[in-house]
């Protein structure tokens, strides 16, 4: 049997049940999650992140996002970079963040290509908004949510071609969600993004 698509918080209001009742995640997916998104390094931010996510779960990496903000320069590309062997060997030795070397030199490697797309379309912001919907059908389920979508693929290929490391299909759809790109907040969610 399906779990229910959403969920009634403890002030009474209809949430999408993802979110669940943890504090943290709730106030994430009231005040952040499918809000539109124009800052750059917020943009960067939530790409890198979302690499970091894969294979865990989304409160694992909320939880630490603080940490990860601090020992990424506040995920300023141009700093991050500039980033050596030496940040790479001090960031494995952080447990306050996901200590995986793979994912830690793909944001450094990303932080880069950031910094040529920057310099190619005046923003990522206009790179990434290059690419919202014209339409897209606001999930009525958690059932009718893709993990993907044609257009998160295409930009998840052109990102590869450009260099970008972990950003696939599903991490640039769950990236999209996020950012507002698009509205995946389930029909009747009282938080709608903005």
């Amino acid at each position: 049997m399906e779990k229910p698509s959403l969920i009634i918080g403890h002030d009474g209001k209809k949430r999408c049940q993802w979110c669940g009742d943890d504090p943290l995640y709730v106030a994430y997916h009231d005040n952040e999650w499918g809000n539109p998104v124009h800052d750059d390094r917020r943009l960067f931010e939530k790409i890198c992140l979302e690499g970091f996510q894969a294979g865990l779960s989304w409160i694992t990496i909320l939880k630490k996002r603080e940490n990860f903000r601090e020992s990424f320069d506040g995920f300023d590309f141009h700093k991050v970079a500039n980033y050596t062997d030496k940040d790479v060997d001090r960031l494995l030795q952080n447990a306050g963040i996901i200590r995986h070397r793979g994912k830690i030199e793909a944001t450094i490697n990303n932080a880069k290509q950031a910094i040529e797309m920057e310099q190619e379309f005046g923003s990522l912001d206009a790179y990434f908004w290059g690419f919202k919907p014209e339409n897209h059908a606001q999930p009525t389920s958690m059932s009718t949510v893709p993990a993907s979508t044609d257009i998160s693929a295409t930009i998840s290929k052109d990102l590869k071609k450009r260099g970008w490391k972990f950003v696939g299909p599903t991490t640039v759809y769950a990236f999209m969600q996020a950012m507002g790109l698009i509205n995946d907040h389930i029909k009747g969610c009282a938080f709608q993004g903005t």
